[in-house]
């Protein structure tokens, strides 16, 4: 395993991250693990050097937090051994306040999400969409104190345009607030549009990229097909990713990706997460992971470095897409 800083952060984290949304409450969506089964994978995730593990309150309606901080308790010696990252934005109840980026509700979700994950402080903190109903200075200084309070020690953002980022980095060094160190944008083969203005500008202001999707919600790996079925439980049941993907371009990029890897004698996920980590500007992928070996696939791509030619040949199929999950 290899490890990074996280942008100009001075902590550093594993190349890989393992995304904690697949294990908690069965009953959320149809292909969530269970704690029993998650146990496993996140213990041959430690075995192989895995010190950053991603999760988000609304993950489970809060049963992923919950299972995250048993199962990081349960594998790692102690707290300084692993990274841990939530988010906060999405709704969490039915009344309006309990969701959104307002003082009141980051406030309290941050004292929510640190009691589910059995915590004292998370090590990154991010904010999981924009809440544009909120002024900037609002949500920004509020991040700030809870990073003052000692509950978070940096924070993040996900998905949104890119002029907001800049907007909301302007402001933070303005006022003198703890800054945004982390994106966690959407950005893998089939979706590259973030390579026109939000990786750029991360890359300017030393912001670390950490992308959600980076398999396209296993698209790259050929399980999808173009009745919106597949061989997968997950491939038949989101919806989201019907959203997102299933163009022709979508499916010739899938079939790329089984070619080049046939001709490497590699999976096709090993050789999708090699382009992603080849990109200088990619700290550590958002990986989703049911089975062991989908994490030895993914700690394969680390030590790999694809050639020109396979590069060139697995980008060529891109066509320009409207802007998706924001």
């Amino acid at each position: 395993m290899q490890y990074v800083n996280l942008g100009k952060a001075g902590i550093k984290v594993s190349r890989i991250c393992l995304g904690m949304m697949s294990y908690g409450d069965t009953a959320w969506r149809e292909w969530t693990l269970s704690e029993e089964d998650g146990r496993p994978i996140v213990r041959r995730a430690a075995e192989l050097g895995v010190n950053f593990y991603d999760t988000a309150d609304v993950y489970s309606n809060g049963v992923s937090e919950e299972v995250t901080g048993r199962l990081l308790k349960e594998v790692f010696r102690s707290r300084d051994e692993y990274v841990v990252a939530t988010k906060v934005f999405n709704p969490m109840g039915e009344a309006p306040n309990q969701r959104g980026l307002s003082r009141k509700h980051i406030l309290e979700a941050i004292d929510a999400s640190l009691r589910r994950l059995r915590l004292e402080y998370v090590d990154l903190y991010i904010v999981h969409r924009w809440d544009a109903s909120v002024q900037a200075e609002e949500t920004l200084g509020a991040l700030h104190d809870v990073v003052r309070a000692g509950k978070a020690l940096y924070i993040g953002a996900s998905s949104m345009l890119a002029w907001r980022f800049a907007k909301a980095l302007f402001l933070q060094a303005q006022h003198g607030w703890s800054r945004f160190v982390s994106m966690q944008n959407h950005y893998n083969l089939i979706y590259r549009e973030e390579e026109r203005e939000m990786i750029p500008l991360c890359v300017d202001q030393g912001i670390g990229i950490t992308p959600w999707s980076p398999l396209a919600r296993g698209f790259v790996v050929g399980n999808r097909t173009r009745d919106k079925s597949g061989d997968t439980v997950r491939s038949r049941s989101d919806g989201f990713a019907h959203q997102l993907y299933y163009q022709d371009s979508d499916f010739a990029i899938a079939d790329r990706v089984g070619e080049v890897a046939a001709r490497l004698g590699l999976s096709r996920a090993t050789t999708a997460l090699a382009w992603m980590l080849g990109k200088p500007y990619v700290t550590s992928p958002i990986i989703g992971a049911t089975k062991p070996r989908h994490l030895d696939d993914a700690v394969a791509a680390v030590e790999l470095t694809l050639g020109a030619d396979d590069v060139e040949a697995l980008e060529a199929p891109y066509r320009p897409k409207a802007v998706a999950g924001m």
